[in-house]
């Protein structure tokens, strides 16, 4: 090349000249220039391909990247990062490269004055290099100054850098020990030193930096650090990190404060769906928010995915040219080991992409996920009355629990959308390439499957709508039973309900029985399509996506819910704290009012009554004060603060003082103060722990009277400008109600200069209140003071010849007070192992013979698949004589025989699988755990949070009735598809029996530490998912009363954090799969690099047909499904809890029986009704002390007896005795002398009856809240209602009898 010519090329010459020289140019295959790269044992590219085109490609690729790279350094600066050693050697290599670049530059101008003309390459390309790695300088320290630890982009630059030295490297020290005449000693030099610090900046690039300054995550104290920071990128790209888990895990108990932080995570879908305001003049669109919010990572999962789909093409074409070296004797053997390293560096590259795009995915959905439940949450906060009429606590519950999961499901599978497409159209394009004309053959079978997936897919769709209204009805109807449970129990209507949620459980399982057979012909036609399609065409190695559980797409949008309307207050009216003018409210629009031209106006510091008959409206004059309801028309007005208690106290599951404080800072003196006002300090003396006590959820081991004083506290505490009491004072003895009224209420207590209103039976506060409003039929008919309404002898006064007699003193003890531990039974968050015993119950739930019959199918399905592509190998290798080959239509009968075996059994095997995986294991374990639940003491739902509870009929059933199934076909079909390529790989390279078992070895560890790791993680994520749907379930019984108070945000905040703490263990089990699958495919492509090693070895004794045959099955099934076997073990491991969870709680402490056939039951029993205690004490559990003790009383039939006592004296106690609510300690209960503890429960409960202290209602219609069984006619159901002084307010509604109650009867206030 020393010509002075060649000192005139330009640039585009030197291009096209290094093209038209190197191997891959037409004209030089024309002229036969392979012989040099190719067709040679020493093959070597051309030296100016060398200099131009790997000199420029790691230049061309940073210089690429900078612009967008330097962009988003700039956005995202994380903090400044001092000079440190690793950071300076960079630096200094960084120079020194740029040094040795032009030195070779400056040899050029050396060699030119010396009249030695070299190409102008060597002029260009150490130009070119140099400006590179001064760019490469300064991109390490902009790094360094952006708080950059490691850097993905200048650790791939450095790694192509070196993969492109490596090439001329090898080309140097061929000419050096060839002795090549003119070789250039100090290129060769200073190219040997470009090596050496290439490498070592390669190495230096794998360390993370230190960490910035001013972080605020790196010196959180509080919080582990994120799993993610301090990682280098190889590390970061393997989830390295991850190891800190795994041993954690397999050496102990992995806890939750050793799950890494998420604080560094970003947080946009805050941002978007939560924070951002809505554009209310514009139509809502959950889809135009996703994108926004999420649009960059969907776009980075498209690239990473579409790179991967091509990337699928290159196995088959590589394994094409090797299975023709094969057929080749003459061809050099170092082709045979480039293109095993090819296929070899195909598949590890496809499997860090794969998984790249898969964790980008996951993380997403995760993103999405909380997003959503934060949505959900916050619109649950303002959701209207109209809105929950529609949409209970139950469905709202099953909209964050499901719903939610298949949203993060939607980040996964999205993107097959177009991908699909595209790989159908790859492969057609390759069979085409193969085949020629015939493909269209297969075209054509696709086009007719095309109708029959379309009508799939659209009966699919309706079968998930059906499934999620069914699985929705279920979950509200059994968060009703749980929370009305006590009423169920003293009523004995355990059976009707249980009925009830029995019908809706077996419509749910018809519509999952269509399903799977729908499923199961889908199956059908996706075996047999290729089946069709591809038996003749090149193997496509095409992997499966990764298997996550509710794989339907999803077809409920939670926007659903997010159409309420905002009650707005209007501007406040001046010289009243309360204005109300002409005003007409009702609870939806849809319904009639039920307050109608309201007036009147409450001054400043005034004491106001509400009083009335019964149904009258005075609680829903409340409601609609704080915005609860409807207002049709006319004005409502309120100045200042307010402070609301309802007539049911609601109560949080915290420590007393919490509930008391409500989020408020502590100021001990006017606490105090509180407490002692509302009647709490001998409450105080009681409870264990005093204030510091944990209170159960909804108050459980507090009285009715001690809920309703801590509710007024709370109130009170808050220091509101208006007060709004419904009723307060009923639920408490009449001294505590005096005292109550006297501290707090009264002209003299301590709210004296505060606005109250006050809803009031007691007539004895009316005299020193300054206005009473009298309520009637929903309007205001009179108002005034106690004497001026007494003086007109209307509706005031019938009221109180009603109300005067009788004074409502309803009141419960505290006698089930307990520890602050003994109240909440949380499941374990991690036991060793999954014990058999569980495997055993689910197999025993399918029906054993069943369940072996389907493993049977299974196996033979996959034999016959074995063998129809064994067969189909063999007859590739008949010889072709005369243009055809001998035997066709032998070889054509079998393998029709096979195909069509294989079709029938793959269409039956889902058949039976689904009838003994899910349809029957999941109805007798819902039937199980229903029972179970159901005939648990009261002790039991009491000290069990409902989120527990809720969980197991909602996550857990779900799980059983769509992961497990799935899972275990999945197992069964990976673990048939590895032994059979095991086998195959055997006969086709028995050589690779070496190298098999170690790799077996390694497989098993990793097996081994991702299960036990998996299994930790799960439980994590499940004992942390319960408080979610606790806090949630909590939050919207107290609405009305968070809102009042003005607390959504704080609430928000706690379901955030808890949603977040869920979170924490759910990222590391994301990690953990792209963990196990990267090393599992890593240790698969080690089997298809020895299965094509050894195929080359032993080329000339294998037929061209077998050796494509075992490389294919080790590039599709032994990466693929090798990795599914050990992830699909693990997902059984994991997902079988949801199984053990339910008999958890299928096998709890039971109550005795509902009926006993041999009990000693007279005829018409009870006829006098005579009661009698005998010795009787009670405790409420084995470890507590009594709090009934040595009760001896008769009381005979027809006797009217009243019980009193002090709060906590055990008036409650006796009551709950009498219906075995708690069982006898000592002593007997006899009514007309049969001793109730000999008789069944439902035998006493249906004879006696009781007025609940806390009213529940259930939605459905009136009568059915009535009369559940259906035993008395509509003229008894009538006559009851009359009693209860209802019968006009019934007869007032729309549908009467048939009026549906929403739930907890919101819609009857």
């Amino acid at each position: 090349m020393r010509d002075t010519n060649n000192s005139k090329i330009c640039g585009l010459q030197i291009f096209i000249y290094c093209i038209y020289t190197s191997p891959f140019s037409p004209r030089r295959r024309l002229r036969m220039d392979w012989n040099l790269t190719w067709n040679t044992p020493r093959p070597d590219f051309t030296p100016c391909f060398q200099n131009t085109v790997l000199a420029w490609t790691p230049c061309a690729f940073l210089w690429a990247c900078f612009p967008f790279y330097a962009f988003f350094l700039r956005r995202h600066d994380k903090g400044y990062i001092q000079m440190s050693r690793l950071n300076k050697a960079k630096t200094a290599l960084g120079f020194l490269l740029w040094i040795v670049c032009w030195a070779d530059l400056f040899y050029s101008f050396w060699e030119r004055s010396r009249n030695i003309y070299q190409a102008p390459v060597y002029l260009v390309s150490p130009t070119i290099l140099g400006i590179t790695m001064l760019l490469a300088t300064f991109l390490i320290q902009y790094e360094r100054m952006k708080g950059v630890q490691s850097s993905g982009i200048m650790l791939l630059f450095w790694l192509i850098a070196l993969l492109c030295a490596s090439v001329t490297f090898r080309s140097k020290i061929l000419q050096a020990s060839d002795a090549v005449k003119g070789f250039d000693v100090f290129r060769c030099i200073t190219f040997f030193l470009y090596f050496a610090l290439v490498l070592t900046e390669l190495v230096l690039s794998c360390f993370p930096e230190r960490p910035p300054l001013f972080s605020e995550t790196v010196h959180d104290p509080v919080s582990n650090r994120p799993p993610l920071y301090g990682q280098n990128c190889p590390e970061t790209r393997c989830a390295q990190w991850l190891l800190i888990t795994i041993n954690c895990a397999t050496s102990h108990q992995l806890l939750k404060r050793q799950v890494f932080s998420l604080k560094a995570m970003a947080a946009e879908e805050a941002e978007a769906l939560i924070l951002r305001p809505a554009q209310r003049d514009k139509k809502p669109s959950l889809s135009k928010v996703l994108y926004k919010t999420f649009g960059p990572y969907f776009l980075m999962s498209f690239l990473f995915k579409a790179f991967h789909d091509l990337m699928m093409f290159a196995g088959p074409e590589i394994l094409k040219r090797l299975i023709i070296f094969v057929s080749d004797q003459s061809a050099p053997n170092w082709q045979g080991y480039f293109y095993t390293a090819l296929l070899f560096l195909s598949a590890g590259l496809q499997t860090l992409v794969l998984h790249q795009y898969f964790h980008i995915c996951f993380v997403t959905g995760m993103r999405l996920k909380t997003a959503v439940i934060g949505a959900i949450y916050r619109k649950a906060l303002v959701i209207t009355h109209s809105a929950r009429k529609s949409s209970t606590v139950g469905e709202i519950v099953n909209l964050m629990s499901v719903d939610a999961q298949r949203f993060m499901d939607l980040a996964t599978y999205i993107n097959m959308v177009w991908s699909a497409p595209l790989q159908v159209i790859l492969a057609l394009y390759l069979l085409w390439q193969n085949l020629g004309p015939s493909v269209l053959a297969g075209v054509a079978v696709m086009l007719l499957l095309v109708p029959v997936n379309a009508v799939i897919a659209m009966k699919t769709k309706t079968y998930q709508v059906a499934h999620m209204k069914s699985k929705d009805n279920r979950i509200k109807l059994m968060n009703e039973i749980l929370n009305g449970i006590k009423v169920l129990k003293l009523y004995a209507w355990e059976l009707a309900f249980k009925e009830k949620v029995l019908g809706i459980r077996k419509e749910e399982l018809r519509v999952l029985k269509k399903s799977a057979y729908l499923a199961a012909i889908g199956t059908f036609t996706w075996v047999c399509a290729p089946f069709l399609v591809s038996r003749k065409g090149p193997p496509e190695g095409i992997r499966s996506t990764p298997f996550h559980h509710g794989q339907n797409t999803p077809n409920r949008r939670p926007g659903s819910l997010f159409k309420s309307l905002y009650w707005k207050r209007p501007p406040r009216a001046n010289g009243n704290s309360i204005t109300v003018r002409n005003a007409t409210f009702s609870w939806s629009r849809s319904d009639l009012p039920c307050l109608n031209n309201i007036n009147f106006a409450v001054p400043e510091h005034r004491l106001v009554a509400v009083v009335g008959q019964v149904g009258c409206g005075k609680s829903s004059l409340l409601s609609a004060l704080l915005g609860e309801m409807e207002k049709r028309e006319g004005l409502v007005s309120l100045k200042g603060s307010v402070a609301y208690v309802p007539q049911q106290a609601w109560i949080q599951n915290a420590t007393l003082k919490e509930n008391i404080l409500f989020g408020r800072e502590a100021r001990e003196r006017q606490y105090n103060c509180v407490v002692e006002a509302c009647a709490l300090l001998p409450d105080l003396e009681v409870l264990p722990s005093g204030d510091q006590t944990e209170i159960g959820e909804k108050g459980v081991n507090l009285s009715g009277g001690q809920k309703q004083r801590v509710s007024l506290a709370r109130a009170v505490y808050s220091d509101a400008d208006i007060y709004l009491m419904d009723d307060p004072l009923s639920a408490v003895d009449a001294h505590v109600g005096r005292h109550i009224f006297e501290k707090v209420i009264g002209p003299k207590g301590i709210l004296k200069k505060k606005t109250r209103i006050l809803v009031t039976h007691g007539v004895s506060y009316l005299p020193v209140v300054d206005t009473i409003i009298v309520l009637s039929e929903g309007k205001v008919s009179e108002m005034g003071s106690y004497q001026e309404l007494l003086q007109r002898d209307g509706a005031f006064a019938e009221f109180l010849r009603t109300f005067a007699s009788a004074e409502q003193t309803r009141e419960s003890d505290a006698g089930k007070t307990l520890s602050q531990n003994s109240w909440v039974d949380s499941s374990p968050s991690s036991l060793p192992q999954v014990k058999p015993r569980v495997y055993w119950e689910y197999m025993k739930a399918t029906g054993l013979w069943l369940a072996l019959l389907s493993l049977l199918l299974f196996l033979c399905n996959h034999v016959a698949s074995l063998a129809s592509n064994y067969w189909l190998s063999l007859w590739t290798d008949d010889p072709v004589i005369n243009g055809t080959q001998q035997n066709t239509d032998l070889r054509l009968a079998v393998y029709g025989a096979l195909g069509f075996s294989q079709g029938w059994l793959v269409s039956v095997s889902p058949f039976v699988a689904s009838s003994a995986w899910r349809l029957l294991a999941s109805r007798r374990l819902h039937l199980g755990l229903l029972h179970s639940v159901l005939r648990c003491p009261m002790g039991f739902f009491e000290r069990t949070p409902s989120g527990n509870l809720v969980n197991r009929f909602s996550k857990e059933i779900d799980t059983i009735d769509s992961m497990i199934p799935q899972i275990i076909k999945m197992f069964m079909g990976s673990l048939f598809n590895v032994v059979g390529a095991c086998v195959v790989i055997l006969l086709a390279t028995p050589l690779a029996a070496v190298a098999i078992p170690p790799l077996a070895l390694v497989y098993f560890f990793v097996q081994r530490f991702y299960v036990a790791t998996s299994r930790q993680l799960k439980r994590l994520e499940s004992v942390s998912r319960s408080p979610v749907y606790s806090h949630f379930n909590e939050t919207l019984l107290g609405v009305s009363v968070i809102r009042a108070f003005a607390e959504q945000q704080r609430f928000v905040r706690q379901s955030d954090l808890k949603v977040d703490q869920n979170q924490k263990a759910y990222y590391p089990s994301i990690v953990a799969n792209r963990w196990l699958a990267v090393r599992l495919e890593s240790v698969g492509n080690c089997i298809v690099l020895f299965a094509a090693l050894f195929a080359v070895i032993a080329r000339h004794v294998l037929s061209p047909g077998l050796v494509g045959l075992s490389i294919s099955y080790s590039l599709q099934v032994i990466t693929t499904y090798l990795n599914w076997l050990v992830r699909m073990s693990a997902e059984m491991e994991t997902n079988i809890v949801a199984v053990e969870r339910v008999k958890e709680y299928s096998e709890k402490e039971q109550e005795a029986e509902w009926r006993l056939p041999g009990a000693p039951i007279p005829e018409g029993w009870p006829q006098e009704g005579r009661v009698e205690f005998r010795g009787y004490s009670l405790r409420y559990r084995d470890d507590m002390d009594l709090v009934l003790r040595n009760i001896t009383i008769t009381i005979s039939g027809g006797e009217k007896v009243g019980i009193v006592g002090r709060t906590g004296a055990g008036k409650s106690s006796l009551t709950l005795g009498l219906f075995r609510i708690n069982e006898a300690a000592e002593g007997q209960i006899l009514i007309d002398g049969v001793d109730i503890a000999s008789i069944g429960l439902h035998d006493l409960r249906f004879k006696v009856t009781i007025i609940p202290q806390d009213p529940v209602l259930f939605s459905g219609s009136l009568r059915m809240n009535l009369d559940p069984f259906e035993q008395y006619s509509d003229e008894e159901v009538w006559r009851s209602l009359e009693l209860a002084h209802l019968k006009a307010f019934v007869s007032a509604l729309p549908d009467k009898l048939l009026h549906e109650c929403a739930e907890g009867g919101e819609n009857l206030r």
